[in-house]
């Protein structure tokens, strides 16, 4: 499966998709009546889209990726420019705009194309990483003028893109009208992303990071999501994501509200420690994000226009998530919209076309016969050309500005910047002045003042502060570029903490959380904390996609004296009436003085609640995250346990160790089982504390099955050629009572669970009939080595004690590897003893398990699975 939430269920099958197009006249329609929709282009000419982007004009870049997600070989990428001419829906010219591989995100601005892709050595043939490029097209044939130059480079982890490919990699790339692009980034991260002017950051998992169009200012927005592909965002800079979550246990889907500096927790917090972030907005179940759009179009329907619609490929669905504002974040409800056969991306322009990119079965390593692109427009849509932009004139341009279309607004507020004269900028503020425009032009207006007068524009964007209509906006445009921060005033932002407006408040504490001023951080230290802020029961996984409004601004607070690197004002916080929120903020501050100052308060107080949560936050501080250098990635079944991945001893270390078994020695027996769940909890390891470990375990006793045997028979099924069975499987309804038999007899369960309450064992079944049709999931069994599912690659482990195991990981811990080999034994190795592991390139999944059923048995089993939509 191509990674288009990609690592979703990391390939079970190279797979089929749709035969036809559906909206096709020969076929009924499942979409929505009040649109029409055409074929726009053909895998004839667009094979394999995994991305698109439409200038205002109507023209559509699409980005063809015949590598795919596990592909590694170059030269098999391009963007694509295609023409209607005559605006019937259909494609009447298209032309070769660059050669690219991997193309993941493009946006087009003007004569300027961006594009998101891998690189690869002309020298080696090998990855080198990827990275965010401008094409610019001055002389209007279609064609780059030349090659790119580079905004972003080494925004992936190399050497994973190496030996996986594109997959769990850096994705989509959309513009806000706040002029910044945000960058979907999966969980590889990246190390060392080095922009334009040197700037180098390193993140550990996904995210989103965004930069200027000059590829300067380079920053983390938000931290702690797992396969990101795109952003959806707002005319009011409210992000969203349709991002994958847990491994293993489903390949879940989350859809968040992406809040500045927020932390989302994947892997290490969210489950155990989800008092700490900020939760998604919904666990919608089994499927694979991709690309994303917020629709706010004036000509389309009411019902389907001011929405995010979100595209899911392993759904083959276009949905739409009817967000209704909560405090400062929103709650949701998901909607079916436009079915499409493994959907990879869309876009919109200006006179309303939306267009859609299908993936259709092109496989993992891509194709050059699947995909296409479509067109969808409302029934009464009629066509406006939109301006060329270049030659309007100011009071043209600010008409724009003002305009329902968010299309015109983003793409006229980007002119207004790049012409950098008096008369643009006046005309921004008049907009952003004018009491009786609609708040969409007003903010287009705050934004694109505050990008095109600088400095210079602080005076009348922290009087915009006084106007409660705007003051959000006029706080986010006030600390929203670093380099004129010095000459930002606390005072709005200060005064903004205690405004009636939560969204106000949150602006306010994400402002002085980039402002840097010391001072402010006795004011955050004020941030009520909710009763919601309660960490989950021992081995109990905690809500981290049920909505809470009310953890939000504590949480943006925390992150703020985080960033204050506030140690002396948390640790004087400790015995105050906030006492929580400043204990909070001091999990994350690996500083001595922290570290003293616990223990002096601890020595000091008589609360004994608050001296138990002064030794929970010491033993948070016992260890730290180690610095990500790109030589590891989590993996595909990623230890969740938390609080740290790869925890390491610091300086503080020693002076809380000598501490807390001073503390457990005083407290004697009956405080012991405290001390040993606060060990277990942190992973600190005290062997004062642990249980003692054992060595090597013994196999876990569970049922055998001999694949291997069952492999051997033969059948209908067996004697057939894979496209025969599958001819057959097609036109046979089965039986799923029958098929819940065969999953038992033929081994399946050997291998597989169903139910969520059962043990993981390899990749979980109870969801795959929402990510696979019948044809897919009937080849991923009879070619299990086509495309090696997730948690099927097997694995080879030597260990001390001349001990070695092959098998594939069912389970993995920072102190533990689980695996189960071919018999259905498990075996479980201590991390510790095991001195070499290599991941080979054959399924544990043998091939010919089903060879001994009739073409009824097989349908039977594969319409069984094909109703497991838990």
């Amino acid at each position: 499966m191509i990674k288009f939430s990609f690592g979703l269920i990391y390939s079970f099958a190279v797979l089929i998709g749709a035969k036809q197009l559906i909206g096709d006249p020969q076929l009924p329609s499942p979409n929505p009546p009040e649109l029409t929709i055409t074929r726009f282009s053909g895998p004839d000419v667009t094979p394999s889209p995994a991305c698109l982007a439409v200038a205002p004009t109507g023209e559509v870049f699409v980005g063809v990726d015949m590598i795919g997600s596990l592909g590694k070989d170059p030269g098999k990428g391009r963007i694509l420019k295609l023409i209607d001419k005559d605006n019937d829906g259909k494609m009447d010219q298209h032309i070769e705009f660059a050669m690219v591989d991997n193309p993941r995100g493009i946006i087009v601005q003007g004569n300027q194309v961006f594009v998101l892709h891998t690189t690869f050595s002309k020298e080696t043939g090998k990855a080198t990483g990827m990275a965010l490029v401008v094409f610019e097209d001055k002389d209007g044939d279609g064609k780059a003028d030349g090659p790119p130059t580079p905004l972003v480079e080494n925004l992936s982890n190399t050497k994973y893109i190496q030996e996986r490919g594109t997959d769990h990699a850096t994705n989509g790339i959309r513009m806000g009208i706040d002029g910044w692009i945000y960058i979907a980034v999966g969980d590889f991260g990246f190390h060392n992303a080095t922009d334009r002017s040197g700037k180098q950051l390193t993140m550990l998992g996904g995210g989103i990071v965004r930069v200027r169009p000059d590829g300067t200012e380079m920053e983390v927005f938000t931290h702690g999501t797992r396969n990101v592909y795109d952003v959806a965002i707002d005319p009011y800079m409210n992000i969203f994501t349709r991002e994958n979550t847990n491994d293993g246990g489903g390949w879940n889907v989350r859809f968040s509200h992406h809040i500045q500096s927020g932390e989302y927790g994947y892997p290490v917090l969210f489950q155990h420690f989800t008092d700490e972030i900020l939760p998604a907005l919904v666990d919608v179940g089994g499927g694979s994000g991709t690309g994303a759009l917020f629709m706010a179009e004036p000509n389309w329907p009411e019902k389907y226009n001011n929405v995010p619609m979100m595209a899911d490929w392993g759904r083959s669905m276009l949905y739409i998530h009817r967000v209704t504002p909560d405090g400062p974040t929103f709650t949701q409800k998901e909607e079916d919209f436009i079915e499409l056969p493994q959907i990879t991306d869309l876009d919109v322009d200006g006179s309303g076309r939306l267009f859609l990119s299908a993936w259709d079965g092109a496989g993992y390593s891509g194709s050059d016969s699947k995909g296409y692109v479509i067109r969808a427009v409302p029934n009464n849509w009629t066509y406006h050309a939109f301006p060329d932009l270049a030659k309007a004139s100011v009071e043209e341009l600010a008409q724009l500005l003002k305009s329902a279309s968010a299309v015109a607004r983003l793409n006229a507020s980007q002119e207004l910047i790049a012409r950098i004269d008096k008369q643009a900028i006046a005309a921004a503020l008049t907009i952003a002045s004018d009491a009786q425009l609609p708040l969409y032009a007003r903010v287009a207006g705050i934004f694109t003042y505050a990008q095109a007068a600088g400095a210079d524009g602080i005076p009348a964007l922290t009087a915009f502060t006084k106007d409660p209509v705007v003051k959000e906006y006029a706080l986010k445009a006030l600390a929203d570029r670093k380099g004129i921060l010095k000459d930002v005033s606390s005072t709005p932002f200060l005064d903004g903490l205690t405004d009636p407006s939560p969204r106000v408040r949150a602006a306010a504490i994400i402002g002085l959380g980039r402002l840097g001023r010391m001072e402010a951080a006795t004011a955050l230290l004020q941030t009520p904390v909710p009763a919601s802020f309660v960490a989950p029961a021992k081995d109990v996984e905690g809500p981290h996609a049920t909505p809470n409004a009310a953890i939000v601004l504590p949480h943006l607070a925390v992150q703020a004296l985080v960033n204050l690197h506030a140690v002396d004002a948390a640790v004087a916080g400790i015995n105050g009436k906030n006492a929580t929120l400043a204990l909070w903020a001091l999990r994350y501050m690996h500083d001595e003085k922290a570290v003293n100052g616990l223990i002096a308060a601890y020595q000091l107080s008589k609360d004994p609640k608050l001296k138990n949560q002064i030794i929970t936050t010491l033993a948070r501080l016992y260890k730290k995250e180690d610095a990500y250098d790109a030589s590891w990635w989590w993996g595909t079944r990623p230890d969740s346990h938390g609080p740290y991945y790869k925890a390491v001893l610091w300086e503080g270390s020693p002076a809380i160790e000598k501490f807390l078994k001073k503390e457990a020695l005083k407290a004697g027996p009956v405080r012991k089982p405290f001390f040993s769940d606060l060990d277990a909890r942190h992973r600190m390891d005290i062997a004062a504390f642990a249980p003692e470990k054992k060595a090597i375990a013994a196999p876990v006793n569970e049922p055998k099955v001999d694949l291997e045997k069952i492999k051997n028979k033969k059948g209908q099924v067996g004697k057939s050629s894979i496209e025969d069975v599958l001819l057959a499987i097609n036109k046979l309804k089965g039986d799923p009572a029958k098929g819940k038999v065969l999953f038992a007899s033929q081994g399946c369960v050997a291998c597989h669970s169903i139910n969520k309450g059962e043990k993981m064992k390899g990749p979980f079944m109870g969801q795959i009939g929402s990510i696979m049709n019948r044809e897919q999931i009937a080849e991923s069994i009879l070619k299990p080595n086509a495309s090696i599912s997730q948690g099927f690659a097997t694995v080879m482990i030597t260990a001390k004690g001349n001990k070695s195991y092959m098998g594939f990981i069912t389970e993995e811990t920072a102190a533990k590897v689980v695996m189960r080999n071919i018999a259905g034994e498990v075996f479980a190795v201590n991390t510790a003893d095991i001195l070499t592991r290599k991941e080979m390139k054959t399924s544990m999944m043998p091939a010919g398990l089903a060879n001994a059923l009739s073409y009824e048995e097989l349908a039977s089993l594969v319409t069984f699975l094909s109703q497991q939509k838990k």
